[in-house]
């Protein structure tokens, strides 16, 4: 063991001089590197949980991307394409594409006896993947879509039963105009009440079957609105839609109309800005977490060479170097940083655990997406920011130190 490391550690154990300057601002650096890493590790865990939970809601209704008709991009109303089974085929063969399903849009009014809403009818077949949308059932269940018969499912929101006073096993007549002015009454029985608090999906869009929308529209049998494509890797959405989109751009289904793609950020440009905005806000607490420790740190190590400027005049007058004795007092600030970062992981990670089994932290979930603050641990990074506010502390400790250097042997032994 070299004498540097040596000595820090009979200082760092010792309580001998529990009573003096030095004890009360060991004690300061210490919270101050764990206040400062519990901050971060919370910081970043909240941040993480925001941001895939809400990544989570928004492409889990509207999946990642959407393959539709080039002129849909420029109008209002959804027009219709023809995917056949083996264009799917060819589109769930390219990398990173897990699922794809077909899907079919309408617009139509839900009439009570006292009340009316206008609503958006998204029509699925039996290859929907209901995962998300079961878990975002609050009431009834899901039922089996169909692509051949009217089979009059419908599944709304919660927002949309409060409005028109529904609940599950009722019936309602829905209204609906095509382009000849004609209009077409159809009797659906509410099978599931959902809630995503996302206000695009609540406030209007409704589920049937992709067959009765179909219908509705009064197109072909084997034409829909579009397919709907999920991916294994969300973070990979541009290599993926790029080469899709490539591939479809000299296709022609049977009615001669041409594909496109849009992904689900060109759908939600603003809930995407947000959340990469939220990425700027944790680097700015960082910086200030990582500036609280490092300044608590040198304040701290300041008071304690100057406390201990007779032990390092007796070091000095036995032949210790300057660079000896720095390295002594920078080996002791890594230890009080050590017990602080200690401090610092089981304060921070406390709470992250505290929040996950109680979601004790409550959101607006008309503003936030979420009703609990969502949070998510992430074990590499937390650990690499123990290891960062380690490294900058001890950085930040070598400049103070050379205040050992002007300290004199002659003059230390009287410095009281």
């Amino acid at each position: 063991m070299s004498l540097p490391l040596f000595i820090a550690r009979r200082l760092a154990t010792t309580e001998a001089d529990s009573q003096k300057v030095s004890r009360p601002a060991i004690r300061i650096a210490t919270a101050g590197v764990a206040i400062g890493l519990a901050v971060m590790i919370v910081t970043v865990a909240v941040v993480l949980g925001f941001k895939h939970t809400v990544e989570g809601k928004v492409t889990g209704f509207g999946t990642h991307i959407q393959i539709l008709n080039v002129l849909t991009a420029g109008s209002a109303q959804a027009l219709p394409v023809s995917l056949s089974d083996s264009l799917v085929c060819a589109i769930r063969q390219h990398d990173n594409v897990q699922h794809v399903q077909r899907f079919s849009l309408t617009q139509g009014l839900l009439k009570t006896d006292t009340d009316f809403l206008g609503v958006q009818l998204k029509g699925v077949g039996p290859d929907f993947d209901s995962t998300f949308l079961a878990s975002c059932v609050v009431e009834g269940s899901l039922p089996q879509f169909s692509d051949s018969t009217n089979a009059g499912h419908l599944v709304v929101s919660r927002t949309i039963a409060d409005k028109l006073r529904l609940q599950t096993g009722q019936r309602i007549y829905a209204y609906f105009i095509d382009d000849d002015g004609a209009v077409r009454t159809r009797r659906f029985s509410i099978d599931a009440v959902y809630q995503t608090h996302i206000r695009r999906y609540d406030d209007a869009v409704c589920l049937t079957d992709i067959y009765t929308a179909t219908r509705l529209n009064g197109w072909q049998a084997d034409q829909c609105t579009g397919a709907e494509v999920q991916l294994h890797d969300f973070a990979l959405l541009a290599d993926t839609d790029l080469p899709l989109a490539i591939d479809l751009r000299d296709y022609r289904d049977p009615y001669g109309q041409q594909l496109t793609t849009r992904n689900i950020r060109e759908q939600f440009p603003q809930v995407f800005s947000w959340l990469e905005l939220l990425d700027i806000n944790v680097w700015i607490i960082l910086v200030l977490m990582v500036c609280v420790a490092g300044f608590t740190m040198i304040s701290g190590l300041l008071i304690i060479i100057l406390e201990r400027t007779q032990m390092i005049g007796l070091l000095k007058a036995l032949g210790a170097r300057n660079k000896t004795v720095r390295h002594t007092f920078i080996w002791f600030g890594a230890f009080i940083i050590g017990r602080g970062l200690l401090w610092g992981y089981a304060i921070g990670v406390g709470l992250v655990v505290l929040q996950q089994l109680t979601g004790i932290v409550r959101l607006d979930p008309e503003t936030y997406y979420v009703a609990v603050a969502p949070i998510e641990l992430n074990l590499p990074i937390t650990l690499m920011l123990g290891l960062a506010t380690l490294a900058v502390s001890i950085l930040v400790l070598i400049a103070p130190s050379f205040l050992v250097s002007h300290i004199q042997p002659a003059r230390s032994m009287r410095y009281e």
